[in-house]
């Protein structure tokens, strides 16, 4: 189904644009007018920056030799080697895990990793993760922190917290294996609070099996996966093409929209979810439903999907901080506008809760941190007066 509103595309440099265009165009010829003065080191920037080299090496392997630079091709064949190499060891990793957590009776979801890539590309090398992602129940948490360290990995402990509230600010916890150098999160939450999402009970009931590795590994069902990537990518920005192409591929698979339009709805991501598929849809082509129109119509979802062609104009990394006060300044205000009523209570809400950065202002006593509560405006006011002193 196509819709009539169509993103103001005009500030998306064109070496971005010939990208998008080689992947959502099937055929195996360009059209010579999309390569007039394209900048080939811009190209491979963009190539990196959006995590594309895997789909693109193997689309522009179909096309006609000379028409893309050789020493481009090169480079992203090199991006495509290390990636296939990464990828299998990460799934090689991803095994270990699931069967070392298995016979430890914690129940384990794998979010993203190899096994995303196998089930939304069909093969590990086409898609690229940094990374294993997991997801556990809460209270098993320090069950894994044991055998994660028994393992070789050290955790990476950079969570300040006051009252327990990394329970709910804060979603995952990173640990590294240095003589592998390998890279785990282990999560108890989808995405940081404050906000609703499906427990993980709910989660569990309705996951799906990958068949990648001869050891079982589970993945969250079709429709908890789109609810994953849609508040995954939305914050973000949508900043890397990586996660609408993710969106593509899971739409093209089937998705029953009832079932998923209910799942966002109910969650707050109604909004968010309209923003991904229009920007799937105008830039990708993504072909979806009619079950989907009111998505593709709603006007603030529109207006969600513009805003996000900001990302995409600048090449924005959200990870590299810290970020220019302009780009900080606009990715707050819309993250808050990406919010949907009720989450926008809860994060407003969520301020009058004590800060780690309270203790530090007025350390107390842990049987009197209860007293932070009343004493938090009075904290922050001191803070913000001493930092204008200092400035």
């Amino acid at each position: 189904m196509e819709t009539t509103f169509h993103l103001d595309k005009a500030d998306i440099p064109k070496e971005l644009m010939l990208i998008i265009n080689i992947i959502k165009d099937k055929k195996d010829h360009l059209d010579s007018r999309i390569l007039t003065d394209i900048n080939w080191d811009l190209f491979i920037e963009q190539v990196n920056h959006h995590r594309l080299y895997p789909t693109l090496y193997r689309r522009l392997k179909r096309l006609k030799k000379g028409i893309i630079p050789e020493y481009v091709m090169k480079s992203i064949e090199q991006q495509y080697k290390r990636n296939t190499f990464q990828m299998l060891q990460l799934s090689a990793e991803m095994e270990q895990i699931s069967k070392l957590f298995s016979k430890a009776d914690i129940l384990t979801i794998f979010l993203k990793g190899p096994m995303l890539a196998h089930e939304l590309y069909g093969d590990v090398s086409l898609r690229t993760s940094s990374d294993l992602d997991l997801l556990i129940p809460i209270d098993q948490l320090e069950k894994a922190d044991r055998l994660l360290t028994d393992l070789g990995y050290e955790k990476d402990d950079y969570i300040q917290t006051v009252l327990n509230d990394w329970k709910w600010r804060h979603h995952h916890v990173t640990y590294i294996h240095p003589k592998k150098r390998m890279k785990l999160e282990i999560h108890w939450r989808l995405n940081p609070g404050p906000s609703l999402e499906p427990s993980f009970r709910q989660l569990w009931e309705r996951k799906s099996k990958c068949n990648l590795t001869s050891y079982p590994v589970y993945l969250l069902g079709k429709e908890d996966l789109f609810l994953l990537l849609v508040s995954h990518g939305a914050r973000h920005g949508w900043s890397r093409l990586r996660w609408l192409l993710d969106i593509d591929r899971l739409v093209q698979q089937g998705l029953d929209w009832k079932k998923t339009c209910n799942l966002i709805k109910r969650y707050g991501y109604l909004q968010t979810g309209g923003q991904a598929v229009i920007l799937a849809n105008d830039l990708l082509n993504t072909k979806v439903s009619k079950e989907v129109r009111d998505l593709l119509q709603n006007k603030y979802s529109q207006k969600l999907a513009q805003e996000a062609v900001f990302y995409l104009e600048t090449m924005i990394n959200l990870h590299t901080e810290p970020l220019p006060e302009k780009v900080s300044n606009y990715h707050k205000q819309h993250l808050f506008a990406l919010m949907s009523v009720r989450q926008k209570i809860f994060f407003i809400l969520s301020f009058l809760f004590p800060y780690p950065e309270d203790a530090d202002t007025l350390p107390l006593p842990k049987k009197l941190h209860f007293l932070y509560f009343p004493l938090r405006p009075f904290l922050w006011a001191w803070r913000k007066t001493r930092k204008q002193a200092l400035s």
